[in-house]
């Protein structure tokens, strides 16, 4: 792999050459070097000796086709078409002032069937009012605000006039009430009670105004789970199937398929069958992708290393880290908010950061304002390893710096092979002994590294604490290598790596067409060199308006040529004129 990279970085040296770029050729960086692999370890462990590291079981985002999780950068957004289903669970407790309504049945709606399976409760919004309707001999609860478009998704028409408002519940009152699920007969895990528990998330904007809790499959449901000790239950595998022992379709089907999900599929085929489905039709609407299998990913309760984005910065973590597996329980404990955090670090820095265009400094500031916890471990095979012990008694990563000092000598001298082929007991050293260790093997997330690149090529070069006058790439990098950067800059030295940062838009073709393969719309550069020359590709570029998107194709560059062409005869024309001009005796 090293010597097919390297053959390639030749390759395309040559032709950034041969574009005019200018750059120190003889001694790129290059994330492969081991040097730059021992940087990087080097600057994990940074955060370990910190305290700024912990493993929790979070809902992260998934790809079951990669079977890893992914980070914000790795993320994009399409419209999609989903099943959208109301599905009935009925209450069988009841606060002692509502006893009307046990034998109701609360209603909640997804555009995610696959996750009733793995419900555990039902979210309220105790400042809403609810509704509780009689219809066709039964009882439904929905917030008030949601009858209408509720009962018009089953089927309901207001002007038959069967349906009777019999009560108006104030939301605090749902407190106590408990539901059971419609899959119950199955036993097990399904014959658990469901109860009603608060939720700030709770809107009437769309659906019932009651939501279905998963603790494995959103980040809210985790947390509003949490706090009545409602664990994950870790039902699905990281290719999206439900486990074989799972009481309800264990493996037959991957839960990011649309037929499994579809009206007509086995989720909805059963609920049917129990009576608790009041309908099923398709919605249209955004849905996350990975950006590089363009599937759709889901969110899943797994153990992963994270970088905290509210924890004061230099305060060492006061709880244990939980084991590899089995993994039980709420695993992340919450994080305290005063003092400077590594949110408040970056949000300052961005500010005494210079941006490029101007408006980009909203895109950054907006996407740091609001991303999660920093997950920064990947299930994969390859890349630089969370190279950590942790303590199988008491969960505890090892902080003694003696022991990270042989780790990155360690990576100076065989790369990131070395953690997984290392005597880890020399590593450790006489004080620790390696049978009281779990060795981590999770892989760094890739912008971790990329984050780390300032540590190897502009310190490394220029001193430390020497910073970049300008990084410069496409506005995609806000989510990805800018802010990778920024935090891991931040959190190791509490300033950005940058004093500015240039954005630019991207090449389309000459109809303002995404340039691609299939397409075989794709404007090759190689190609206008061989037939034109770089010349035309230098004009074309000085004459763009970067900060948009700019347009290359046929008619752009034979713009660029006439342009070329006039400037070049001008000054051949000039040159000749000039060509017996004596500066000494003539100026």
């Amino acid at each position: 792999c090293r010597a097919y990279a390297d053959k390639w970085v030749d390759v395309q040296k040559e032709q950034f050459k041969r574009l005019g770029v200018m750059g120190d050729w003889a001694d790129p960086y290059l994330t492969m070097k081991f040097d730059a692999e021992a940087t990087i370890v080097g600057e994990l462990l940074k955060f370990a000796e910190s305290g700024q590291l912990y493993r929790g079981a979070k809902p992260v985002m998934w790809s079951p086709v990669e079977k890893t999780a992914l980070a914000e950068a790795e993320v994009e957004y399409e419209d999609v078409v989903s099943t959208q289903i109301d599905v009935a669970f009925e209450i069988v407790d009841a606060p002692k002032e509502h006893p009307e309504l046990i034998g109701a049945f609360a209603i909640i709606w997804t555009t995610t069937p696959w996750t009733i399976p793995v419900n555990q409760a039902i979210a309220y919004g105790p400042e809403l009012s609810y509704d509780l309707l009689e219809w066709n001999g039964r009882k439904y609860l929905v917030a008030v605000g949601c009858q209408a478009q509720s009962m018009a998704r089953w089927g309901y028409d207001p002007t038959s006039g069967e349906a009777n408002l019999l009560k108006v519940i104030g939301g605090q009152h749902l407190a106590g009430a408990v539901a059971r699920h419609p899959m119950h007969a199955l036993g097990g895990f399904f014959a658990r009670p469901r109860p009603f528990l608060p939720a700030d998330h709770v809107t009437t904007d769309a659906g019932t105004g009651l939501v279905h809790m998963s603790p494995d499959h959103g980040e809210e449901d985790f947390i509003a789970c949490k706090k009545l000790g409602i664990d994950p239950v870790f039902a699905v595998n990281d290719a999206g199937f439900y486990r074989d022992d799972w009481e309800w379709l264990p493996g037959q089907g991957s839960v990011i398929n649309t037929k499994f999900n579809g009206a007509d599929g086995p989720i909805c085929t059963d609920l049917r069958a129990a009576g608790a489905l009041l309908s099923a039709s398709e919605f249209r609407h955004s849905y996350p992708h990975s950006w590089r299998s363009k599937a759709r990913i889901i969110y899943r309760c797994t153990p992963q290393w994270f970088i905290p984005m509210d924890k004061p910065s230099g305060q060492v973590m006061d709880y244990p880290l939980p084991p590899l597996e089995p993994v039980t329980g709420a695993l992340a404990t919450a994080l305290p908010t005063n003092g400077p955090t590594l949110r408040g670090v970056a949000l300052d820095a961005i500010q005494n950061t210079r941006w490029v265009p101007e408006r980009s400094t909203n895109r950054i500031r907006s996407m740091v304002e609001g991303r999660p916890d920093w997950v920064i471990s990947r299930q994969r095979a390859w890349g630089v390893p969370i190279a950590l012990y942790v303590h199988r008694k008491s969960g505890q990563y090892l902080v003694d710096p003696a022991v990270n000092t042989r780790i990155v000598e360690a990576f100076k001298a065989g790369g990131a092979d070395a953690w997984f082929g290392a005597d880890h007991q020399a590593l450790l050293g006489p004080e620790h002994d390696l049978a009281d260790y779990e060795v981590i093997t999770d892989i760094l997330d890739v912008w971790f590294d990329s984050g780390s690149t300032h540590s190897f090529v502009v310190e490394a070069r220029y001193g430390e604490g020497a910073r970049a006058d300008l990084y410069i790439e496409g506005s995609d990098q806000h989510r990805g290598w800018f802010q990778s950067s920024l935090l891991e800059s931040c959190g190791t030295r509490g300033q950005a790596p940058y004093k500015a940062v240039l954005t630019h838009g991207f090449a389309l073709d000459g109809t303002g067409r995404k340039m691609s393969k299939s397409l075989g719309n794709v404007v090759d550069p190689l190609k206008i060199m061989g037939e034109s020359g770089a010349d035309i590709l230098r004009v074309w570029v000085a004459s763009t308006d970067y900060f948009d998107d700019v347009r290359i194709g046929k008619e752009v560059l034979a713009g660029s040529s006439d342009a070329y062409r006039k400037l070049r005869n001008t000054f051949r024309y000039m040159l000749g004129a000039l060509s017996d001009y004596d500066e000494e005796t003539e100026a």
